[in-house]
């Protein structure tokens, strides 16, 4: 006779692991217990040599399909003479060691339960068990039981209770668990909040068949949704919702439907399949739905219903809704009813609103392929707060506080990165109040005070100057590229690289705004080697919001008078003598180098776009135009000490746009160039300095060709090439670099 403790350290709570073990204990007929602990999952268990060693074997090679064993730890007792197999309750300590549970999409059976009438689950929308639903929105607390969660109001019904109890079904132990006699009730309330009388499914149908705009509370938020098939509704929503032309996302009833709209490959599939459901841009087809949903863009954002409510919405008449975030644009996502009512009021018709309250909002995550890579472009609903291992130099507990735009944060203990679901833009007091409250949740889930605060070295930062009042030992500020060359470092568990950094706004320890950088370093230094000359930005924010004025500003730097006279025809006299005063003067024009700028002054060129109405979008547009084209032709460029001349490339843009040649053709020939400069100094640089690993970041390598291209080119050149996958390449992902540089530094 033999006793064993295990301890099971990753994704083994809330997962289905205990009934599992359960299982496999009684058909060894070994005795002991398993237990949740705040050090893990917790098993001892007696009997033959042999049969532990199944035991344990089988634990590895078949755990359940929602865990992630990161540690076995075995200690070897002496027996106690177990009489019973059993599930002990929950243990609370000071060591807290567990992972908070990600949500998930709803499970097959789940979903046959609920179109079956003679199921108690028969089309009850918050239908869930051990190996699907809401987790991290719903804790309030760790370990992962029904008290520390929203659930806990409801007191289960003898149905829901005898299966909850029950270790050898589907729910034991799922904390959410609940069905019409017991859990949340669902209503449909206008937008004056009054409750409308009638079955919730089909006045929602019928609204929204009328052209309705309704708020649509979720398991992370509130999302708006409408009719996507009705252009004049979709219309009204960008006039309500105050968003010009930033796509919206779709959600489609199946897989069917998603292949009538877009071009879905098997990798695409199966990600809109995953359990993490997330939004998956796809390429779409003909002019079946209108072009508003995304104005001059071929891609469209697309989910499958990942809830139960989702679920039923979806199969009834209407195959497609817009499913946008809830709420005003740039606004944290709406979470609570009375929150909703007030903040979506001028935007929503209706309001389809429940009694399971959400703790932690949570924003849908989007991800594209490229290649046959998956890019993460934001990282919430499925995968945050799930932690990413890895390596460590020192002992302290570090928050990387993320950037300005697209932020999240990222909490470091021991070997475990738990980055946080998006927050978005810090550009509101609700803003800063949901990324201060977002910091003190993770910290109180994992017990664990902050040592270090790593934050962008920006001194106009809101989220800056937040870290800079946390309690802490350590305070560091961390350049923004620098930043972004270790999050992929920190991902492969590199040390050091060439990093080619290209975005569109960071600042640099010059003082002035990077965003296409030739670096070399590691965590703990870094050089800049080339760098694209800089421009004045005339009007700072106008500028990134008017990509003409970028462009004047180009042509009139590195062009001149002929510059100039192009810039006349295309913008204006008007325009082009207020950018001109401006230059002279040096009035409100800091110098950028960032290659989203140099990507809005093309796309501006081509009027493609002389506006951004968000974040990015003339780089998107620009983008979607190469992707259209086919050309192996690229522009010359030149360098003078450490800088990369646009003059060249400008000429060359001007003069294709001169002959004629499509707007395609010339996007996808400045497209090449930039990845032709790219091999070009990465081969000069590992020439000089005998390094051959280079690693691509920055929010624009979100663009498809760009990154695609690039990666061909280095590859066939013999480089090592790595870019971010399990965190964004844009802002979303310095959170990770900020927070390994601080722990190299401290340190060193």
């Amino acid at each position: 006779m033999v006793r064993l403790r295990l301890v099971l350290k990753g994704v083994v709570q809330g997962v289905g692991f205990r009934p599992l073990v359960y299982r496999l204990a009684r058909r060894l007929d070994l005795k002991g217990y398993v237990l949740n602990s705040e050090e893990g999952l917790v098993i001892e268990v007696e009997g033959e040599e042999e049969r532990l060693e199944e035991f344990i074997r089988s634990i590895r090679n078949s755990p359940p399909p929602l865990s992630r064993i990161d540690e076995v730890r075995i200690e070897r007792l002496e027996p106690k003479r177990y009489g019973e197999f059993l599930i002990l309750e929950s243990t609370q300590g000071e060591r807290r060691e567990v992972v908070v549970p990600k949500d998930v999409a709803m499970c097959e059976e789940c979903r046959r339960e609920i179109l079956d009438p003679a199921d108690r689950h028969y089309l009850y929308p918050f239908t869930n068990c051990t190996n699907c639903g809401p987790r991290f929105t719903i804790i309030t607390d760790l370990p992962y039981d029904r008290k520390n969660t929203t659930m806990s109001v409801f007191p289960m019904c003898e149905a829901c209770r005898k299966e909850y109890e029950d270790p050898l079904n589907r729910r034991f132990h799922a904390q959410p668990t609940a069905c019409p006699n017991c859990g949340p009730r669902i209503f449909v309330a206008d937008r004056e909040g009054r409750i409308l009388a009638g079955d919730w499914l089909r006045l929602t149908w019928t609204l929204l068949l009328e052209g309705k705009i309704g708020a649509i509370k979720g398991i992370g938020g509130f999302h708006i949704a409408c009719d996507a098939t009705n252009g004049k509704t979709v219309s009204l929503l960008r006039q309500r919702k105050g968003r010009d032309a930033k796509p919206f996302a779709l959600m489609m009833r199946d897989l069917n439907t998603v292949r009538r709209y877009c071009v879905v490959s098997e990798k695409e599939e199966s990600l809109l399949l995953s359990r993490e459901a997330p939004i998956v841009i796809l390429r779409r087809k003909g002019g079946s739905l209108p072009r508003s949903i995304a104005p001059n863009l071929d891609t469209l954002g697309v989910m499958l219903p990942y809830t139960p409510l989702h679920f039923l919405l979806l199969s009834g008449p209407l195959d497609v809704l817009v499913m946008t975030s809830g709420n005003y644009t740039d606004l944290p996502i709406v979470k609570d009813d009375g929150e909703a009512f007030e903040r979506l009021y001028g935007i929503c018709d209706f309001f389809v609103i429940h009694e399971r309250a959400i703790e932690n909002r949570c924003d849908d995550s989007v991800l594209q392929v490229i290649g046959d890579e998956v890019q993460l472009i934001r990282r919430s609903r499925g995968f945050a707060p799930e932690p990413i291992k890895v390596k460590r130099r020192t002992t302290k507990n570090i928050l990387g506080m993320g950037g300005e735009m697209k932020n999240n944060f990222c909490i470091l203990r021991k070997e475990e990165a738990y980055l946080s679901q998006y927050i978005g833009e810090i550009d509101s007091f609700e803003a800063e109040e949901y990324l201060k409250a977002a910091i003190e949740t993770l910290k109180r889930m994992l017990k664990t005070p902050i040592d270090v605060v790593a934050f962008d070295a920006h001194p106009g930062y809101s989220s800056s100057s937040i870290a800079k009042e946390l309690p802490a030992e350590v305070h560091l500020p961390v350049y923004h590229h620098h930043a972004h060359m270790t999050s992929v470092l920190a991902e492969n568990g590199l040390e050091q690289a060439i990093g080619v950094i290209l975005d569109g706004t960071g600042y640099g320890p010059d003082g002035h705004l990077w965003g296409f950088e030739f670096l070399l370093g590691g965590y703990t230094h870094f050089e800049r080697l080339f760098h694209l000359a800089y421009v004045p930005l005339p009007g700072a924010e106008w500028a990134i919001k008017e990509p003409w004025r970028v462009a004047t500003s180009y042509l009139l730097t590195y062009l001149g008078e002929e510059g100039a006279a192009f810039a006349v025809d295309l913008f204006g006299e008007e325009r082009v003598e207020l950018v001109r005063k401006m230059l002279e003067m040096g009035f409100n024009s800091p110098l950028s180098s960032g290659c989203g700028r140099l990507f809005d002054a093309v796309a501006a060129l081509l009027n493609v776009c002389l506006k951004n109405t968000y974040e990015g979008q003339a780089a998107c547009e620009l983008s979607e135009l190469a992707e259209r084209g086919t050309c192996e032709d690229f522009y010359g460029y030149e360098i003078e000490a450490d800088a990369i001349l646009p003059h060249v490339i400008l000429r060359g843009v001007l003069k294709d746009i001169r002959s004629g040649l499509p707007r395609e053709l010339i996007s996808l020939r400045f497209h090449n160039s930039i990845a032709q400069l790219i091999l070009d100094l990465a081969t000069r640089i590992r020439r000089e300095r005998g390094l051959d690993v280079v690693v691509l970041s920055g929010g624009s390598f979100q663009n498809r060709y760009l990154l695609r291209k690039t990666k061909q080119l280095l590859k066939s050149g013999g480089f090592s090439v790595f870019s971010n996958r399990l965190v964004p390449p844009n802002d979303g992902g310095i959170s990770l670099g900020q927070a390994l540089i601080a722990d190299r530094k401290i340190c060193a």
